[in-house]
């Protein structure tokens, strides 16, 4: 899809990508396919490395809480992705994070796992969270035994536990 969208062939794309990710410019991240669901994405998502570089990219100069910028939730969605990443390569061995998307339904931001445990984010740019943003988390545990704490990391103060191995916790939180 990314190929046809540039106008480029399969093979031409595959090798800007593999360059790019070689430049350490973009990361792809895998899909996590190890759980009972039917339909689920089964192609890598990419994220840039640096999401001021991106935000650079895509002319984007602020990101002020409560701004209904279409980019804002991509942009600190990729600022999470490059904060996770950075923290489970210093201090987890082996970690693996990847995300998770059911065809047309549900969709968790990053589910990383660490031997037989399984932990699932959702990112949310807001304040202020709501019951719908937890469809995706209560999916994922329905459908993933091995998942020991989902979490939805938003922009808001408060920590809260919702039962059931899912909490919302504020990004600065989630990040120290």
């Amino acid at each position: 899809m990314l190929a046809r969208d540039a106008k480029l062939n399969a093979v031409t794309a595959a090798r800007y990508l593999d360059l790019l990710e070689a430049s350490f410019l973009i990361r792809r991240l895998p899909p996590f396919l190890k759980n009972r669901s039917l339909r689920l994405v089964k192609s890598p998502k990419l994220h840039f490395t640096d999401s001021g570089l991106a935000a650079q990219f895509a002319g984007i100069t602020s990101l002020e809480p409560g701004r209904d910028d279409m980019l804002r939730g991509a942009l600190f969605e990729t600022h999470v992705a490059q904060n996770i990443a950075g923290l489970l390569e210093a201090h987890v061995p082996e970690p693996h994070m990847g995300y998770w998307h059911e065809q047309g339904r549900h969709e968790v931001d990053f589910v990383i796992e660490v031997g037989r445990k399984v932990f699932a984010i959702e990112v949310k740019a807001a304040t202020r969270w709501s019951a719908n943003n937890l469809s995706g988390l209560r999916a994922f545990l329905e459908r993933t035994p091995a998942c020991v704490a989902a979490v939805l990391a938003y922009n808001g103060k408060e920590a809260v536990d919702l039962g059931e191995r899912l909490f919302a916790i504020p990004l600065g939180q989630l990040l120290t």
